[in-house]
């Protein structure tokens, strides 16, 4: 028995890094999954056939999260999907980032970043009041820029800090029905959105320096935080910001 077995999760942007191994995780605990995706319909439709592989189920959602139209056609096409029932898990973990010092930010880079990364989360999360069951969970992806001075990423870490600052808000809100709220905040993280500064031996040596355990985090190291904000074992965890950055900033 999974300790998910019966739920029905969400997960956006799960087409690959740390959504993708969000999802699979899910889904090896039990809970059936929403893989969400804006373009990569390949990727995403990989990850579903590795969970039903491992005997998991799961279904896919395409939609563009930065506009309100690909929002509510998200929440029309899961409404189709849960055929009657409610859903229990949300991660909201779909963004972008972006490097530049305030001097260097446009506004279209800035208001994709927001469009995207806040716009995106709030209003998802408005829409699916509806369709989340009491006692269920949220769980917003945030980063540990948000959590201290980056001036060279000044606008994502802004974003971000805007989503823990709702993290907080939604838990107080949603308290009476029975549902957490909280936030993780990865550090460093091996995955393609570092892009090319995987590539740079100096660049990994700096970031594997900065966490006490001398190397960078796996997107395993998050789903298994996630997966246990999911589980039933945190429901009395609500309106916090969890770092899981291998110890960055101590």
């Amino acid at each position: 028995m999974g300790r998910l077995d019966g739920k029905v999760a969400l997960v956006t942007g799960a087409s690959r890094g740390i959504g993708r191994a969000i999802a699979l995780r899910l889904a090896a605990d039990g809970a059936r999954v929403g893989v969400h995706y804006a373009t990569a319909r390949d990727a995403a439709a990989a990850v579903r056939a590795e969970i039903e592989a491992a005997g998991g189920e799961a279904f896919l959602l395409r939609a563009d999260l930065s506009a309100l139209t690909g929002i509510e056609g998200l929440v029309d096409d899961l409404r189709i999907a849960l055929d009657g029932r409610l859903l229990d898990i949300l991660v909201n973990n779909a963004g972008i980032g972006a490097s530049g010092t305030i001097a260097d930010t446009d506004e279209a880079g800035f208001d994709a970043l927001f469009a995207l990364d806040v716009k995106a989360p709030f209003f998802l999360t408005q829409q699916l009041l509806p369709l989340l069951a009491d006692g269920g969970r949220i769980i917003n992806i945030s980063s540990v820029v948000s959590m201290a001075a980056y001036p060279t990423t000044i606008a994502y870490a802004a974003a971000k800090a805007a989503l823990n600052s709702m993290t907080v808000s939604l838990a107080v809100g949603l308290g009476p029905r029975g549902i957490s709220v909280n936030a993780v905040a990865p550090g460093a993280t091996a995955t393609d959105f570092l892009g090319p500064m995987l590539d740079d031996p100096a660049v990994v040596g700096m970031l594997e320096k900065a966490s006490v355990f001398g190397r960078l985090g796996q997107p395993g190291d998050i789903a298994g935080l996630v997966a246990f904000l999911a589980g039933p074992e945190a429901g009395w965890v609500t309106g916090q910001l969890i770092a899981a950055s291998g110890g960055m900033h101590l």
